[in-house]
């Protein structure tokens, strides 16, 4: 049965732009709602608000894609799920390893959203012998010193780093010489890397600093308003009291001068 799509093969060798494949996720993300709530087709206009763009911008991000849907239909949500988790690598399994299992490791490991996206935590792994052994999410953490030969293992070519800030750097390097290609890094430093292994940095103290600033911009922008208010009320105030002198108590001016707010009889 066709389903009205237009669309051509995934256009891999012409490149996607990074700025593009950032919001690929997003569109993702909306399109998964719209698809577990049965919602067959979705217009670009309706899918760009959900996923927070403009509609231009999503035409266009989908065009490097090779889907252009159909005019007074829209897009088909199924094939574009399909169509977007093929592009981002998603309909294969991805076995990941976890290095670090304090507080926010242990977290991490425990978001149910990896597995349902095609990650699969193959280890977790610690340097504190007293973790050794012990389970987080059901999985058993191993101590580092066997590193390599789970990531040999298990076929890892994603890793996770969520350790203190002073073993990252050592965790990645022993990662990279591993076979890892690709980090997800949330220590608070910035790790180096040879070419070929690409890094994403996570650092939530950073993005709490850039929500502090827009909070202390709309802070400023609301004392402004309030001043110019103000300011502006003062000004009729001083414009009031200055009609009010210069007419003469309980009575008003008239073509002729002063007259009197009451006529006589």
């Amino acid at each position: 049965m066709a389903t009205g799509r237009t669309h051509r093969p995934a256009t891999r060798s012409r490149g996607i732009p990074e700025a593009t494949v950032a919001r690929l996720p997003l569109y993702l993300r909306a399109l998964t709602a719209l698809s577990e709530r049965s919602v067959p087709t979705v217009s670009s206009e309706e899918l760009a608000a959900a996923a927070g763009v403009n509609s231009a911008k999503l035409r266009k991000d989908f065009s490097y894609l090779g889907s252009y849907g159909t005019r007074g239909v829209g897009y088909d949500v199924e094939y574009l799920v399909y169509q977007i988790s093929r592009e981002l690598g998603l309909t294969q399994d991805w076995p990941i390893v976890m290095v670090g299992i304090g507080n926010l490791g242990a977290a991490l490991a425990n978001y149910g959203g990896f597995a349902s996206r095609g990650f699969r935590v193959a280890a977790l792994i610690d340097a504190d012998p007293a973790m050794v052994g012990k389970p987080v999410a059901g999985i058993a953490v191993q101590h580092i010193d066997d590193l390599e030969k789970i990531v040999d293992e298990n076929g890892v070519s994603i890793g996770v780093i969520a350790t203190p800030a002073g073993a990252a750097q050592q965790v990645c390097d022993r990662l990279v010489a591993a076979g890892v290609t690709s980090i997800l890094n949330f220590a608070p430093t910035v790790l180096s890397v040879p070419d070929g292994v690409d890094v994403r940095k996570v650092d939530l103290s950073i993005e709490l600093q850039i929500l502090a600033f827009h909070e202390q911009r709309k802070a400023g922008e609301e004392s402004d308003a309030a001043a110019v208010v103000a300011s502006s009320s003062t000004a009729s105030g001083v414009a009031g009291a200055s009609l009010r002198d210069a007419t003469p108590a309980g009575g008003r001016k008239g073509p002729d001068g002063d007259m009197p707010a009451v006529m006589p009889a």
